[in-house]
Parts: structure tokens; C-alpha cells; sequence
């Protein structure tokens, strides 16, 4: 099933009209189609939600979770610091007021993919991990990832961009743990440490 039929058989589920859905999905194509990004856009989507997918059986309320996937980076500019927030806000601001939706954990969920801390929802857990899961990609494929990240970042030079960069990357370092389920942790805790690691070394 493509993103669109997965877009749309959701927002049919919880109680979107048929001509909203279409309004709907065009608007998010765009947003994720912008030329400024290079990573956050729709293969960024793609990958959470093939990950979605393999522990769906995981989750408690996953027309939330998925709901929070296509929304998460709506809006997103690297010059700002809310792009989280704004994005919860304008995923709250398309929901039918009878949306068959819980919509404080989707305002929760879209906000913790900002700072990726431990949850007390677990729900939402699995959405950071999903969200961070590139972390742990193989070196060619991660290396692709943060140049990317960089050429979002462009309006920085770099004296700016690689201290901030190494910065965001020491943090999670620093956390007890990147990942915030166990099995994410099992998975990918060693090659996601490894990566920034290296990443951080090529930043000096």
C-alpha cells in the first residue's frame, strides 16, 4: 500500500470526509515535497511507517501513532525550534471535532519526537524509536543521512552547524539510552552509539 492509500484509508477510519481527505493529502505532499528538505520529507515518512508496520501487533492505539507519523514534520524550517509544537498544533487544528481520535496523545506523541526522552505513554516510545531508527542505519546508508541533515542545515556555515551539530548528537550520547524500547534497544543501541561516534569524529 502506497503512503496516500495508507493516508487515506486512516483518515477515513477516524472520521475525515472524503473531499477533506483528498484536501488533506495534498497539503501534506507538499509540505514533505518542499525543495528545502532533504531528509524530512515523504522517504523519512515511508521509513517510520514500515517500521510502524513490523510492530504494529505493539501497539495500543495505533491510529494515533500513525496519525502522529504523517504530522510529526509537517512544518519544519531549520531556523526555528518549534517545528514539533507547530506541527501538534496544525495536526489538532485538521482533526473533525468528532475525530475517533485521542487528541491529546496526538499532540503528546508529535511534541516528544522533539526532545526523544522515556515516556510514560508507551505508545509513544515506539513512535521516537521509529523516528530515530536512522540512527542505527549502516554507515553508507547513515552517512547519506546526516549529509542530508546538512544540506538542510545549509544557511548555517559551517563554524555554526558543527559545534551545534556535535552538540545534538553528544546528547545522546550522554542519554542511559537512544532508544526507548527494549527491543529497539536490543536491535540498534550499539550501531546507533557507533554512528555518532564516527559522525561527531568527522565533525572536528
Amino acid at each position: 500500500m502506497n503512503l496516500k492509500e495508507k493516508f487515506t484509508e486512516l483518515l477515513d477510519k477516524i472520521g475525515f470526509a472524503e473531499s477533506d481527505i483528498q484536501k488533506n493529502w495534498l497539503n501534506l505532499e507538499k509540505a514533505y515535497s518542499n525543495k528545502s528538505r532533504h531528509y524530512h520529507n515523504l522517504t523519512h515518512i515511508e521509513a517510520m511507517i514500515e517500521s510502524y508496520e513490523t510492530y504494529f501487533d505493539k501497539l495500543q492505539f495505533p491510529n494515533e501513532i500513525l496519525f502522529s507519523i504523517f504530522y510529526h514534520d509537517y512544518i519544519y524550517s531549520s531556523r526555528k525550534k518549534d517545528n514539533e509544537l507547530k506541527s501538534a498544533e496544525f495536526a489538532l487544528s485538521v482533526l473533525p471535532e468528532n475525530a475517533k481520535l485521542d487528541k491529546k496523545l496526538v499532540f503528546d506523541a508529535i511534541c516528544a519526537t522533539q526532545h526523544h526522552q522515556q515516556n510514560i505513554v508507551k505508545d509513544i516510545n515506539w513512535l521516537i524509536d521509529f523516528d530515530l531508527k536512522v540512527l542505527a542505519w549502516d554507515w553508507e546508508a547513515y552517512k547519506v543521512y546526516f549529509e542530508q541533515i546538512r544540506k538542510e542545515y545549509r544557511i548555517y556555515p559551517d563554524f555554526l552547524y558543527k559545534p551545534g551539530r556535535a552538540q545534538a548528537l553528544n546528547h545522546f550520547l550522554k542519554n542511559d539510552f537512544i532508544f526507548q524500547t527494549d527491543e529497539f534497544r536490543n536491535l540498534y543501541e550499539e550501531k546507533a552509539r557507533k554512528n555518532i561516534e564516527a559522525e561527531i569524529l568527522l565533525l572536528m
